[in-house]
């Protein structure tokens, strides 16, 4: 009679083997000898003590990127003055010249260049931040230093760029007639305030560019919405003066145009005083301190977070 196989025994169940916590003893010995868990994100204070450590590090990576970015480029350095020099110039053909804004401007040239320039200062540092994480995860991956390095590095980029523009829009507005007067040392203060403000918002970004790589492909149509709201081609107060009160409000707390208002202010003897919007100094400190806050602790947030996804 043949013989039959009789089914194989059924496996015995697998039980699930809970984690352990850690042994008592082994962290006392680490705590004991120092050891830290690895990337693990210290207090703000000490945060803060390592990124100043680091500042000779920040400017020296500045400086770097900043003589690398246009090396392949034959007018290599120029390039940073001639870019929002072209724009101005597209932005002058189109608004001064097709839409005629410049009759009801004085001074319409400077008026521009300057708004163009305030602008593309922020602007490039907000995409720079977006960026600054995701763009260098080798140099995040490979060394130990606070990443807010990065995002303030390429804020100093930015800040170094518009200082010599800076010089070049000094020239336009001594050309076009505008004296040199003690207002011009109003663009120290307003340039400085604009500064923490840029930071703040590169910190910011550089977060959530971190998180999600299409925010760089979003970013340009958001700030060229901005850009159009902030009054960089064109007196902004003749707009808002019949809108209802709240958008006229909102307006008028734009940051951008703050920054960039103040700056006409100090280079441009046509724009007075009763041109700028109401409490122009206490909101352009506002931004600048509540912004600059807001970015570093963001940041500071997710520091065990960077370079591990």
């Amino acid at each position: 009679m043949p013989q039959t196989l009789a089914p194989p025994a059924p496996a015995p169940a697998r039980t699930a083997v809970p984690e352990t916590a850690p042994d008592p003893r082994l962290r006392a010995l680490a705590e004991h000898h120092g050891l830290k868990v690895s990337g693990a994100r210290p207090s703000l204070p000490e945060y803060t003590r390592q990124l100043w450590a680091r500042r000779h590090f920040i400017a020296s990576f500045a400086t770097a990127r900043l003589t690398a970015q246009y090396a392949s480029a034959k007018l290599g350095q120029i390039w940073q003055v001639a870019t929002p020099l072209l724009n101005a110039g597209v932005y002058y053909l189109i608004f001064g010249v097709l839409l005629n804004t410049r009759g009801d401007i004085p001074d319409f040239i400077p008026f521009l260049c300057t708004g163009v320039f305030v602008f593309t200062f922020t602007q490039s540092a907000v995409l720079a931040g977006t960026r600054a994480i995701s763009g260098n995860l080798g140099l995040v991956r490979a060394l130990h230093f606070p990443r807010a390095c990065l995002p303030i590095a390429f804020t100093v980029i930015q800040l170094q760029q518009l200082l010599l523009s800076m010089g070049v829009l000094a020239g336009i507005v001594l050309v076009c007639g505008v004296p040199l007067t003690w207002h011009w040392l109003l663009m120290i203060p307003a340039l400085l305030l604009q500064s923490v403000f840029n930071t703040g918002l590169a910190l910011i970004m550089a977060r959530i560019g971190a998180r999600s790589t299409d925010t760089a492909q979003l970013m340009p149509f958001v700030l060229r919405t901005w850009m159009y709201a902030s009054g960089v081609f064109y007196n902004l107060s003749a707009f808002t003066k019949d809108a209802p009160h709240l958008i006229a409000v909102a307006l008028d707390c734009n940051p951008t145009l703050i920054y960039i208002d103040l700056m006409r202010y100090a280079l441009i003897d046509t724009v007075r005083a009763d041109d700028l919007p109401p409490h122009v100094w206490p909101l352009a400190l506002a931004w600048a301190v509540l912004t600059g806050a807001a970015g570093y602790l963001y940041f500071w947030k997710a520091e065990e977070e960077y370079g591990r996804g």
